[in-house]
């Protein structure tokens, strides 16, 4: 807004001096000028989106980072402002946003104000992530804002060296980028070298001995251009008459413990030059350059160098600073290497900011600060700031609560406690926090358990108050009360305590509940054991009196449970369910018969059966009968009669229902999808889902697991919206994730259903040969039992098809249907009769037949 405005006072001071008004709508940057006011109104629109979005989601980092970009488009400083103290507050600022912010502040203003709250952003941005450019930007701006050094007084040389020093310290290291940085430590003393008088020799030479160690420095470093620095110091030297040919070998006129130095530090650059290469492939995968990270801090680590570990460690959390496990891992090896307070409690602030939903980061976080001696205030903060994140899991949660407690524990202990007011309220207190924030969600768990015994030991041991003991034991109990474990706590600490009648009082209260398991039995036969060990005659006599007859009555129901299930598990094997079909077929053609006549000849419907055999097909039992006085009934037409279902409806019916009815479980179609193996059990979805990242594209992630412990099995479908993100994500195979190479492929559902269908249809061509064989035997199937009518050979089958909008029936199992359905399709009752084998023969007939034989 400040840069539009002083455009309208130039454009405004320019028509003042002459300019005509004409020429000014005839000036070409009169459209320019309305487009940019065109492009400005767009951007507003765009601020106010973002500015809504912010206000419903201000943990949207890239809404964040949205918002501060249109803000510095259109020149909005204050609020630009606020933006990036907002966002800071939130989250850690790239180094690209510290450079940025740093630079708008310098444009703005000038003074010592300025250039105190300028420097102090060049300050926090360092802090945050290692970034060389960053380094540089804050070493030119104090040259050329902070007078003193600018005029090179006394005080302003040891600021500038001072800042050159911790800027070599963090990065001067840096393989790649360091030189830049002991360039302009040396371009800064050799312009103080040339502002000395030349009649003081004496600070002459002292300055050429500073430069001359800065110059031996840089070369015992292993950097990338360390053959440059070698000419640039014998031309230095020959500047001050100790080299003779500039031109010569490298290393001629050098001295041979710089020369060694110098060789050293090349043999570790030549060690180090191919994991740097990597680092530099501009193709290469987010994942895969985090490996390579992971390999060259390895080589680094057993190197045995701290500072070159730590600044690979800061190369490699500023390219990722979200991942976790490469926080755990640089803050385990500050833990276990450096030990410096400072850099710890810096790391670890990073950390936790990075990655404030990894509970591990938190627990390490505070005792590392417990370990330096850091005060209450601080570790009080820490942990308040802890439990503002979200964890994965609530076993964090309690992690983070029992370090606080523990940490709370040992320093009350200590004599030096009173020092910070610590009270044992505030270990209370913590109890009591966590008790409210996990119990109703760990209620019945071991979990909760543990941590409520260690309330009641601290508050009968280090509270000295057995009352608030019993306290946290009756409250566990209200929550938790038919865990077997929380009654045998209870009393274990009265017993610990001496306290024996107490205990004796906690078994009456509770021998007589029902306990998860053998609990209730557990606890009877303890209260058994607590009178041997500690009661009377009388105490034994009367526990018994009490818990005999409670084990009985618990036998008895025990008992009871093993009768049902055995009862149950030897149901099925007296009335065992058809397995095959020709059991089915037995039992259908005996219920027919065992029904009376005048029931058969009543029922005029048409029921269908569906069930599955052994070798996955199925069979339509349909049965029907005849009313009295009726003619036959065709089964073509039994669609049509009333109240049967519809053909087409009945036959979707038997493809896809079950007997008992179930709904038909959804099935995935699987167009555009990979199927993956050989993932890590630790793997999560969100592990899957980053892996794919750069591919893009997922829609959905379906992870494998047992069904029974719920554990991932280390197969996972991924779902993606198109087949070019499909096919990004296909070309990652062989790839690792946590440490797993994965086996990445595309799903084809059509050819697993092609795999089945074959299978279901070899199973179904084996069963109709079977069958056929029996025709080839010249054996029959033999008709109902009663029946006067022999069934031909090619009886159809009651499996029905849908075709021609009629039910055809095909195969031979007919001989569980009635008797007048098991003919062949057409014949009715009239037709039957004209072939004569059911007219009635008279004696005569019988005589003449017997006479002819």
């Amino acid at each position: 807004m400040a840069e539009a405005v002083e455009m309208e006072v130039e454009t405004l001071d320019g028509a003042n001096n002459g300019g005509d008004a004409e020429q000014a709508t005839q000036n070409p940057s009169s459209s320019s000028s309305g487009s940019d006011s065109e492009e400005d109104e767009d951007e507003e629109l765009k601020l106010e989106t973002i500015e809504k979005e912010l206000a419903e989601n201000p943990l949207s980092y890239d809404a964040h980072v949205q918002y501060i970009k249109s803000l510095r488009k259109l020149g909005h400083i204050e609020k630009l402002r606020q933006a990036r103290e907002s966002m800071n507050a939130l989250f850690p600022l790239s180094p690209t946003m510290w450079q940025e912010w740093a630079k708008d502040e310098a444009s703005l203003s000038t003074g010592s104000e300025s250039l105190a709250a300028t420097e102090k952003l060049y300050e926090q941005g360092v802090q945050e992530y290692l970034s060389v450019p960053l380094w540089c930007d804050y070493i030119n701006f104090v040259q050329e804002h902070d007078q003193s050094v600018a005029q090179l007084a006394p005080d302003g040389i040891l600021k500038m060296r001072d800042l050159f020093e911790r800027a070599l310290t963090a990065a001067g290291v840096h393989i790649v980028n360091g030189s830049k940085i002991w360039e302009a430590y040396r371009e800064f003393e050799q312009a103080i070298f040339v502002t000395i008088d030349d009649s003081d020799n004496e600070e002459k030479e002292r300055q050429v001995h500073l430069i001359r160690s800065l110059f031996h420095r840089q070369l015992s470093v292993p950097l990338a251009d360390s053959k440059s620095t070698v000419l640039a110091y014998k031309l230095w030297e020959t500047e001050q008459g100790n080299v003779n040919d500039v031109n010569s070998d490298d290393l001629d006129g050098v001295p041979s413990h710089v020369t060694s130095a110098y060789q050293k530090a090349v043999q570790m650059y030549n060690a180090r030059v191919n994991y740097e290469d990597q680092l530099c492939n501009p193709d290469a995968s987010d994942v895969d350059k985090l490996q390579q990270f992971m390999n060259y801090i390895k080589f680094e680590e057993s190197s045995g160098d701290p500072a070159r570990v730590q600044i690979l460690y800061e190369r490699a959390v500023a390219e990722f600073p979200v991942s976790s496990d490469l926080w755990l891992r640089y803050t385990h090896y500050l833990d276990k290497t450096l030990k410096v307070p400072n850099v710890l409690r810096g790391v670890y602030s990073r950390a936790t900011r990075n990655c404030p939903w990894i509970g591990e980061l938190w627990v390490r976080y505070m005792l590392s600060l417990e370990r330096v001696g850091a005060p209450e205030k601080e570790l009080s903060a820490v942990f308040e700031q802890s439990l503002r994140s979200t964890f994965l899991s609530l076993e964090e949660y309690m992690d983070v609560f029992l370090t606080r407690i523990d940490g709370l524990r040992r320093r009350i202990s200590l004599a030096s406690a009173m020092e910070d007011d610590l009270d044992y309220r505030v270990i209370r207190e913590t109890f009591q926090h966590a008790t409210d924030f996990l119990s109703p969600h760990l209620k019945n768990t071991d979990n909760l358990l543990r941590m409520h015994a260690y309330w009641a030991r601290l508050e009968s041991s280090l509270g000295k108050d057995l009352t608030a003991a019993r306290g946290v034991w009756e409250s566990l109990i209200k929550t938790s009360g038919s865990m077997f474990e929380v009654w045998q706590g209870y009393i274990a600490m009265e017993i610990e305590l001496g306290h024996i009648n107490e205990a004796r009082s906690i078994y009456k209260r509770c021998y007589s509940k029902r306990f998860l398991r053998t609990g209730s039995e557990d606890i009877c036969y303890s209260w058994l054991r607590f009178e041997r060990e500690f009661g009377t005659l009388e105490d034994f006599d009367h526990a018994e009196r009490k818990v005999l007859p409670r084990l009985e009555e618990l036998k008895l129901f025990r008992s009871q449970q093993e009768s049902k299930n055995t009862a149950a598990s030897a149901f099925p094997k007296e009335n065992p369910p058809a397995k095959n079909a020709s059991q089915k077929r037995k039992t259908a053609t005996r219920s027919t018969e065992e029904q009376p006549p005048p029931k058969r000849q009543k029922d005029t419907t048409k029921k269908m059966e569906v069930v599955r055999n052994n070798a996955g097909q199925k069979d339509t039992v349909q049965k029907s009968s005849e009313k009295n006085n009726a003619g036959s009934i065709n089964i073509s037409e039994g669609a049509n009669l009333p109240g049967a279902a519809d053909p087409v409806t009945t036959n979707e019916k038997v493809v896809g229902d079950s007997p008992s009815k179930e709904a038909k479980p959804s099935f995935y179609t699987d167009q555009c999808t990979v199927f993956i193996s050989n993932i890590s059990l630790q793997a999560k979805e969100e592990h899957l889902r980053e892996f794919f990242g750069d591919s893009g594209g997922v829609t959905a992630i379906r992870l494998l697991k047992d069904k029974f412990t719920g554990k991932s099995r280390g197969l996972a479908y991924v779902d993606f919206s198109d087949d070019a993100h499909l096919e990004a994500a296909v070309a990652k195979n062989r790839q690792k994730l946590l440490g797993e190479k994965l086996s990445i492929a595309r799903s084809d559902p059509k050819q697993s259903r092609k795999r089945a269908s074959s299978g279901s249809s070899a199973a179904r061509g084996q069963g109709r040969r079977v069958a056929s064989g029996s025709d080839h035997n010249n054996t029959a199937e033999e008709p109902a039992e009663g029946s006067k009518e022999s069934v031909p050979r090619n009886t159809t089958s009651s499996v029905s098809h849908r075709r021609g909008g009629h039910v055809q029936l095909v195969g031979k199992n007919t001989f569980a249907l009635p008797r007048t359905l098991a003919r062949p399709l057409g014949w009715g009752k009239s037709e039957l009769k004209n072939e004569g084998d059911d007219k009635p023969k008279s004696n005569d007939e019988f005589r003449n037949m017997l006479l002819k034989k």
